[in-house]
């Protein structure tokens, strides 16, 4: 039977994701992997990264090239992972480049040209360490990237269904130290060295991206690149926006600063607010009144209140609200959010009956959870995300439960304990692009975010698999672009793309209103890349018109 050959990439994305767990990049680029060979996406990927310590043992290993006995490894803060690419054990730590090409490999007579692209990672990292100033080759016999001191690269790929996974490690400026706990790739008599001990000097991660990219967009791929760069800076390196405001008390309960000077309600620098983004606040009708009652008598938090929702007055009106489950503290701050930062007080377990009570008072066919970030709990507040799933399901069992979830720090079981529940949509919001992640996110990153939503789909594969951007705190349009096409390759289902409208005086500033226009282009955007459904436009937020929505992704 011949296999049917996959279509040429569109784009070439890459991705420079910062530090991500190793387990999350593996499943992130299962995800993207499965997207490809399915046909979800028509883009090739390469995931740029670097890991907490972790030994990998490949399909040519048995473990026996590991020094020392696997219980040792969790003193040395490293863990050990069996994995299916090709070659024996290697190392990944701090300092060390990790790049995951996932991309369509050329199909020969008899299988596909694994060597070919072993070949063209060799060039493109040769390339790259000559910039740098470096003399590397490869070696006859041997994968991998070789120097008059020791091999400096090491390459272990796995090619299934025509489609390519696993990679290339550059050592930038890891603990060499870490390489003798094993034999480096089964090669017992040749050393490793790095690029730092070559230069005789310390070379960042960020300086071997920048020397890499233009030879990664030459050589992996024809398509044109998209490239999309997070944060290099780490401790005590550049300051950012939302670690400012974090020490500067924003998120702190009363806090008693004085305001920046606004005139007519605009910060200096700030755009004035068009037509297009003025609410009528209506708080005189009984629906709006009836649900904060409600709301209020039965001591349940909503996040239309605390994030000061600017459709707060519509949905209430209309009998529509989130509940915020786990209290109003979070152990977490984000720049475009006014929910208070601070130790969270003690579970509530009573308060899943409660929710369900609302939601049964409310007559919902469609009911909305969240929660603040409670990562003071080993489960981030998954079981009662879980049990008021239940108990909503047990007295009002033709309501959808859709749930907006934190990351759980990306434990993996947390997030089964939701899904479990059957969720009819998880929702996980990536909120921002790539490059402004850091900026605007404490305690969270793009591609845990990514491998969260990439979970849930396979959790749950007939459930709807949810996420939200906010526009309008510095983005470009062609990042937005990006983001879509990341999402749509883990799965996602529905996006939500709204206007960030600052919470108070003290918080990040609006870079722009994004017109009209450029929200129908992000749908057209979506469309086009096959996601089921956008909701785009200035007011949109995660649960805005959140039934409709699952009806048009369905």
């Amino acid at each position: 039977m011949s296999r049917r050959p996959l279509p040429p990439a569109e784009r070439q994305r890459v991705r420079w994701l910062g530090r991500v767990d190793y387990d999350e990049a593996w499943d992130l680029q299962r995800a993207i992997w499965e997207s490809r060979v399915a046909g979800r996406t028509r883009d090739d990927y390469l995931l740029l990264l670097e890991h907490d310590h972790v030994y990998t043992v490949g399909r040519n290993g048995d473990g026996s090239n590991l020094l020392l006995a696997p219980e040792a490894l969790e003193p040395l803060g490293a863990i050990l992972r069996d994995v299916d690419r090709g070659g024996d054990i290697t190392y990944h730590g701090p300092g060390q480049l990790v790049g995951y090409p996932i991309q369509a490999v050329r199909e020969l007579p008899r299988g596909y040209d694994m060597v070919g692209h072993v070949r063209r990672i060799e060039e493109m990292l040769i390339a790259t360490l000559t910039d740098l100033g470096i003399e590397a080759w490869a070696e006859d016999g041997f994968t991998g990237v070789w120097t008059g001191r020791g091999k400096v690269a090491a390459i272990g790929i796995r090619v299934a269904r025509g489609v390519s996974m696993h990679g290339f490690a550059v050592n930038v400026a890891p603990d060499l130290e870490y390489f003798t706990r094993i034999v480096p790739c089964g090669i017992s008599d040749r050393p490793v060295t790095s690029l730092t001990d070559l230069l005789g000097r310390r070379v960042s991660l960020e300086e071997a991206v920048e020397a890499l990219l233009p030879h990664a967009t030459r050589v992996l791929g024809e398509a044109a690149a998209e490239v999309q760069l997070g944060t290099f800076a780490r401790g005590a390196g550049r300051k950012f926006d939302v670690d400012e405001m974090l020490a500067a008390g924003v998120f702190s309960p009363k806090s008693k600063r004085e305001a920046p000077i606004m005139i007519r309600g605009v910060l200096a620098g700030e755009p004035e607010r068009p037509d297009w983004m003025r609410v009528k606040a209506r708080l005189d009708t009984h629906g709006y009144m009836d649900l904060k009652k409600l709301m209020r008598g039965l001591e349940l938090n909503t996040v239309c209140e605390e994030a000061g929702c600017p459709n707060i007055y519509e949905c209430w009106e209309q009998g529509t609200a989130t509940l915020m489950l786990l209290g109003d503290k979070c152990t977490r701050a984000c720049a475009f959010c006014d929910v208070t930062t601070g130790r969270p007080g003690e579970v509530d377990l009573e308060e899943p009956e409660r929710a369900a009570a609302a939601i049964v008072n409310m007559g919902l066919n469609h009911a909305v959870l969240t929660s603040v970030n409670r990562d003071d709990l080993p489960d981030g507040g998954a079981a009662i995300f879980a049990e008021t799933i239940g108990r909503v399901r047990d007295q009002l069992p033709e309501c959808d439960v859709e749930v907006l979830i934190p990351d759980f720090k990306g434990n993996s079981e947390a997030l089964q304990i939701v899904m479990d529940a059957k969720p009819s949509v998880l929702n996980h919001n990536t909120e921002t692009v790539l490059r402004l992640q850091r900026d605007i996110r404490t305690a969270a990153n793009y591609g845990r975010s990514l491998a969260v939503l990439a979970r849930a789909r396979w959790a749950n594969p007939a459930g709807v698999v949810k996420s939200g951007l906010i526009v309008g705190m510095g983005e470009r349009e062609e990042e937005i672009l990006g983001t879509l096409a990341d999402l749509r390759a883990v799965g996602v289902d529905i996006v939500t793309i709204g206007q960030y409208l600052r919470p108070t005086a003290h918080h990040r500033r609006i870079d722009r209103y994004v017109h009209p226009d450029e929200f129908d282009r992000y749908v057209t955007e979506g469309e086009r890349l096959g996601l089921p459904h956008v909701e785009s436009g200035p007011l949109v937020r995660s649960s805005y018109h959140a039934r409709e929505s699952l009806g048009a992704a369905l």
